[in-house]
């Protein structure tokens, strides 16, 4: 199944720019994400320890290494395809885990050797509903070290509707002046990945694995947040928002 780095690169690159089209300035909240693990591990030892859940072809972990050069970090996605993308395009960024989140036995998958300094996510939660979410959120808070910090970035829906909609305008809106909808979408990207021979034997295996766990509708912000405290987090909060984009952060 190995690939050639040329055509990891290629798709690594496409699939950049095609995030663009369902993530307000996501280069900025990918810099928040790793302001706020930078913040959570000084004065740690040489070598903290960060997860990233949902990881896909390695876009947060590969900008995470490049901040924090000596951080160990672990990648997890269930995805064989995006999951070589990033071993190939982002080698030497993580150590990249094959396995499902929230699913029963998942951590042990990790083959964590010690607490976990910080635990980080962005676009990949919000698949799970709110008892995989409670159960994933008591799962991370167990991993982490007191004092550890888990940080997500996601679209998280107001509560009250009237804010749900008002906040996902102002996203759109600000799409709109991005010409974020000039580049291909979801759908494109995955019919076009479908027709290189060299992605064959993995959307082989992708189409293989039985549908993972997805939640029938989107979980609201202020439900996470709930969660996050029933779960042993000290502290949650929002410490940056955009629309219905936020990232938020929950200190075990």
């Amino acid at each position: 199944m190995g690939l050639s780095l040329a055509t990891a690169e290629r798709w690594v690159e496409r699939w950049e720019r095609q995030q663009q089209r369902y993530a307000v300035d996501r280069e900025e909240r990918f810099t928040v994400i790793a302001d706020v693990v930078e913040h959570g591990v000084a004065g740690r030892p040489a070598r903290p320890l960060v997860i990233d859940l949902g990881c896909g072809p390695g876009s947060l972990a590969a900008r995470l290494a490049q901040r924090l050069p000596n951080a160990d970090i672990v990648a997890v996605d269930r995805d064989p395809l995006l999951l070589e993308l990033a071993r190939t395009h982002h080698a030497d960024a993580a150590r990249y885990v094959d396995a499902e989140i929230g699913a029963a036995g998942w951590t042990a998958a990790l083959g964590l050797d010690r607490p976990l300094d910080a635990a980080v996510s962005t676009t990949a939660l919000h698949y799970l509903g709110p008892e995989e979410l409670r159960r994933t959120y008591r799962e991370l808070a167990a991993l982490l070290r007191p004092g550890g910090v888990l940080v997500n970035g996601d679209h998280f829906p107001q509560g009250a509707p009237a804010l749900a909609e008002v906040a996902e305008y102002v996203g759109l809106r600000r799409a709109q002046r991005q010409r974020a909808h000039v580049h291909e979408d979801w759908s494109a990207w995955w019919t076009a990945v479908g027709e290189d021979p060299e992605l064959t034997d993995l959307l082989a295996e992708r189409a293989r694995r039985p549908a993972g766990l997805v939640s029938s509708a989107p979980v609201p912000l202020d439900t996470h947040l709930r969660l996050l405290r029933e779960a042993g987090f000290g502290q949650v909060g929002v410490v940056w928002q955009y629309g219905d984009s936020h990232v938020v952060v929950a200190f075990r």
